[in-house]
């Protein structure tokens, strides 16, 4: 079931936004198999938020890039990070992760957070962003090929879900200069 508010903001994170963002990636680990963490595992995993904060306060800083996307009440909904290569010879490339909860798929959330992540990378000297996708989540492969996305490999077993061994696509762009 899809929940459609009138007015839905794509912003930037903001350092306050830390226990929101936690939150909100927890609920999202709970309503799908696509995401990274299982069920829980964050909220086991993640003893405080103190790497979150450095997380959002390099994208704060400019160095990333995490987006969110937010309905009226200010609750949060989904969000892109794009992190770029630490060492030199991969600092223009970057990595996305995207996640939005279930009932808010399908709005044009991630067509947004793409075209803002394409701006980003252009005024900050990213030409390529990559990403995984397991080769069963076939909505976001759409997403992320009409986003310019194309496939490079494929990752071989690479996730384990309850016990079934998961193929990955291997996925990235060419970010071309205007």
């Amino acid at each position: 079931m899809n929940i459609m508010k009138k007015n839905m903001n794509i912003r930037k994170i903001k350092a306050e936004d830390v226990e929101k963002f936690f939150e909100m990636s927890c609920q999202i680990d709970e309503e799908t198999r696509f995401m990274m963490f299982e069920t829980n595992e964050r909220r086991q995993r993640v003893t405080d938020l103190d790497g979150l904060r450095q997380k959002i306060n390099r994208a704060v800083s400019g160095i990333d890039l995490v987006l969110v996307a937010e309905n009226d009440d200010k609750e949060l909904l989904g969000y892109m990070t794009v992190v770029r290569g630490e060492f030199n010879r991969i600092a223009h490339s970057a990595h996305i992760v995207v996640g939005i909860k279930e009932a808010y798929q399908g709005q044009g959330i991630g067509r947004k957070f793409f075209a803002m992540a394409d701006k980003w990378a252009r005024e900050n000297d990213v030409l390529r962003l990559e990403l995984t996708v397991e080769c069963t989540n076939v909505n976001a492969i759409r997403l992320y090929e009409k986003s310019g996305f194309k496939k490079e490999g494929l990752r071989e077993k690479s996730m384990n879900l309850d016990g079934e061994l998961i193929d990955e696509y291997y996925m990235a762009k060419i970010i071309e200069k205007i």
